[in-house]
């Protein structure tokens, strides 16, 4: 088969399609003959030799496909060859097949395109078992989601509006803001012409928010503490604004506040199988109503990647971005 393969750490050129072997199938898993796969930010970390994979797991990006089962393992009982299936995988999306712990496919929502499948698994699943079954975010509170515009902050603000929730975002244009209003956010906010700690307290009457949702990190985290309200809850997903800060930890003891993180790639096959259960059951039924829709700001073939991590560096787009088998 052909996979994406990082030739060496570095920039998006090292990225090269090649020919590989195929993946060997354990009994309990399945075999996909990818439709599409889509880009995550761990993946350009990866790239550039960050971010390896776990041990064990395919050395090729990609934590999350489409496609059709090609073959069972004989401990798999739920799916079968024809089957056509989303998946969140630990690597090897970015080729023409993967081999999946059967725990962690998906069926197709209904009303979704094979291909547009895939935006959903990692961003389903990151946002469900963070917000969702960690921070306990529940209809009627508020939710501030840092980079409203991307893959993750695109499917939260659908999923929290879905659910009763009222959505803050900060996003860093004025057409980002736009979509984010687009697909449901009451509250958006340009962090390069505002103080978001300021408007979050000016549309909370003082009182702050009860969840935020944080990709940033370490230059956030002072000002996070201040906009979270009474039993405030923190997730913290990523780093983009570096791994340090300096902050006044009274906050979190006068407020009663939680600070917690997670990434997923990492997680045990078992949570992972469970976190899977429970998006099947809690946001599958959302995407089929049409109230969580794919977002996708662009195809490559998979002979581009390079060029899909050029646009995802560039932080121009809205949503995801896939890769076409």
């Amino acid at each position: 088969m052909k996979a994406v393969v990082i030739t060496t750490p570095g920039g998006p050129e090292v990225l090269k399609l090649q020919e590989v072997e195929d993946p060997k199938l354990k009994d309990d898993e399945v075999l996909i003959k990818v439709e599409a796969t889509a880009l995550n930010r761990a993946d350009t970390l990866q790239r550039q030799g960050k971010y390896p994979p776990p041990k064990g797991d395919s050395e090729y990006p990609g934590l999350e496909c489409s496609g059709t089962i090609e073959a069972v393992g004989k401990n798999v009982s739920r799916w079968k060859v024809g089957d056509q299936v989303c998946a969140l995988i630990s690597g090897g999306g970015y080729a023409e097949k993967v081999a999946v712990p059967s725990g962690q496919v998906l069926p197709i929502p209904s009303g979704v395109s094979l291909k547009d499948a895939a935006s959903f698994p990692e961003v389903a699943c990151t946002v469900w078992s963070t917000v969702f079954m960690t921070s306990k975010l529940s209809s009627g509170e508020t939710f501030l989601i840092h980079g409203g515009s991307s893959g993750i902050g695109t499917f939260a603000i659908q999923m929290a509006k879905y659910l009763g929730i009222k959505v803050f975002v900060t996003a860093g244009s004025e057409e980002k803001l736009k979509a984010c209003k687009e697909l449901g956010a009451d509250v958006c906010i340009n962090y390069k012409t505002e103080d978001f700690v300021a408007r979050v307290k000016e549309e909370t009457g003082g009182k702050g928010v009860d969840v935020i949702l944080d990709n940033i990190g370490g230059a956030y985290f002072q000002k996070n503490l201040e906009s979270l309200g009474m039993d405030g809850r923190l997730f913290i997903i990523g780093f983009m604004g570096g791994v340090k800060a300096e902050a006044n930890i009274s906050f979190i003891l006068a407020k009663r506040l939680t600070v917690q993180g997670a990434g997923l790639r990492t997680r045990s096959l078992e949570k992972k199988g469970e976190i899977v259960s429970e998006v099947e059951k809690n946001v599958w039924p959302a995407i089929a109503q049409g109230k969580v829709k794919p977002v996708v700001y662009n195809y490559f073939p998979l002979s581009e990647a390079g060029e899909a991590h050029k646009l995802m560096e560039t932080s121009t787009h809205i949503g995801k971005i896939l890769l076409l088998a």
